[in-house]
């Protein structure tokens, strides 16, 4: 038996105007669980859905095309939320604490994590109950800890940088009662390195024993790549660290310019962004073909692949990529949630990345697709605001659960240039690929096909009224 079919799980919103709603409300409000009315509207949504695709590749055909994916794009395999402290995170650090337990001492950064979720999920939390709690519970069945790990994660930096050198403990008088909470510098220190830490490992994505893991992935970058090769290229802008979007290229044959340049040691050179790639031409005077599966990737805080060095002549940047850099933590490569997190994006190179989003989306005639992305960063919301100043400017949020101030004053703005794609059935990152992103080559095929099928339709409305007429002129 098929899940019923709700409204609010399809949901596409351009300006005041909720375009599901509109098509399907009449035929599932007389009886919403009525079997027959169900089939309707699932048959009704689909027929929506193509004439939506064709309206996305009209929006994909535009002259500037960038994409910014966030974390949501990698939740289906294996990546965490950061909406609470991810079961797999917690897990890690327990791993670690048991190994560095010496007799019955416990290391003093898991005793000072319970302490301060205790405290600021006002709940009842211990590294005893917890570890016995994962060693004897499957992992559905644990309750996370309802925290969100940026803020918590921004808390400790905060409270570490309040700790001048002299100061040994931090101890804190807290509003919700007698509490006081006595933080040691030394174990904060290591708090927040093993969090850090933890969290680079479980970025090493997909997660193994998953079934097609990059499925979705490669689609995306197939769909991406269909379009003209008389437009720009398109821009893939990601927050993420991990390096799904690279193994998709890699596994569709596609090359992927990502600001670093070399054979056996990858230097980074922003300059590369501007080269492109053409095939020669067939004679001297024939003309050149432009090679048909090239994206431009910004990793825009950082990548598990990158690694720092001392800059020099051959790398002014200090910057180099490889596999996956199990020290990626150390080598200070990545903008980790915290309140560093916007001064750290106006250094190189992030300051190079984020300049090449402004430019890219304040160009005339530009569209952003936004993919799983909660808008909790101030400084990219800033440069999305900046751009829906210019006229012309398309912004696409495609979320399944949009709960920031950010989109809700999207929503009251009812912009017909702002597109919100939301609901579990479209609004994440596997479902839009699937549902919704074009395959441009097969929905020109769909275009004429609907537009032949109206004017049919049309023609034949015409003989009927002429063959009325005539009746009644008889």
């Amino acid at each position: 038996m098929s899940e019923t079919f709700r409204l609010s799980d399809y949901q596409i919103r351009i300006g005041n105007d909720d375009i599901v709603e509109r098509h399907l409300h009449g035929i599932l409000s007389a009886g919403p669980e009525n079997v027959e009315n169900q089939e309707k509207a699932r048959k009704a949504l689909d027929e929506l859905l193509k004439e939506m695709r064709v309206r996305f590749g009209t929006l994909i055909k535009t002259d500037n095309v960038s994409f910014l994916i966030g974390a949501g794009a990698s939740l289906a395999v294996g990546g965490v939320s950061l909406a609470s402290i991810p079961k797999p995170l917690e897990k890690e650090l327990i791993d670690k604490a048991v190994g560095e337990q010496k007799e019955e001492e416990t290391p003093g950064w898991i005793e000072l994590f319970y302490k301060i979720t205790s405290v600021l999920s006002q709940k009842d939390l211990s590294f005893d109950d917890r570890s016995n709690l994962f060693q004897s519970t499957e992992g559905e069945e644990i309750p996370s800890i309802e925290l969100n790990l940026e803020d918590f994660l921004s808390q400790l930096h905060t409270w570490y940088s309040g700790m001048l050198d002299e100061t040994d403990t931090l101890q804190l008088q807290l509003t919700t009662g007698e509490t006081e909470l006595s933080i040691v510098k030394s174990d904060l220190a290591d708090l927040i390195k093993e969090i850090t830490a933890s969290l680079t490992v479980l970025l090493n994505l997909p997660q193994s024993g998953m079934d097609k893991p990059l499925r979705s992935h490669r689609k995306f970058i197939k769909k991406v790549l269909t379009r003209p090769l008389n437009l720009r290229r398109a821009n893939l802008f990601t927050l993420n660290y991990d390096t799904l979007i690279e193994q998709a290229g890699d596994a569709e044959g596609a090359v992927l310019v990502d600001g670093f340049v070399g054979t056996l040691r990858r230097v980074f050179r922003p300059e590369s962004y501007d080269i492109d790639f053409y095939f020669p031409a067939q004679t001297t005077e024939g003309r050149v073909h432009r090679f048909d599966r090239t994206l431009h990737l910004y990793k825009l805080h950082g990548s598990i692949t990158w690694h720092r060095c001392e800059p020099n002549w051959e790398n002014p940047f200090g910057l180099y990529a490889t596999f996956y850099n199990q020290d990626c933590q150390s080598d200070e490569v990545l903008i980790y949630p915290s309140p560093m997190k916007y001064g750290q994006a106006l250094g190189m190179p992030y300051s190079e990345l984020f300049r090449r989003l402004g430019n890219a989306i304040a160009q005339p005639q530009s569209a952003l697709i936004v993919i799983g992305y909660g808008f909790g960063d101030d400084h990219v919301n800033a440069l999305i605001r900046q751009a829906l100043a210019i006229p012309s400017f398309t912004l696409v949020v495609v979320d399944p659960d949009p709960n920031s101030d950010f989109v809700s004053e999207l929503e009251r703005l009812e912009d017909e240039r702002v597109w919100i794609v939301k609901g579990w059935g479209l609004g994440t990152f596997e479902n839009f690929v699937m549902k919704l992103l074009p395959d441009l080559r097969e929905e020109e095929i769909d275009a004429k096909v609907m537009k032949t099928f109206k004017s049919l339709s049309l023609l034949s409305q015409r003989k009927t009224d002429d063959a009325e007429d005539e009746s009644n002129g008889e």
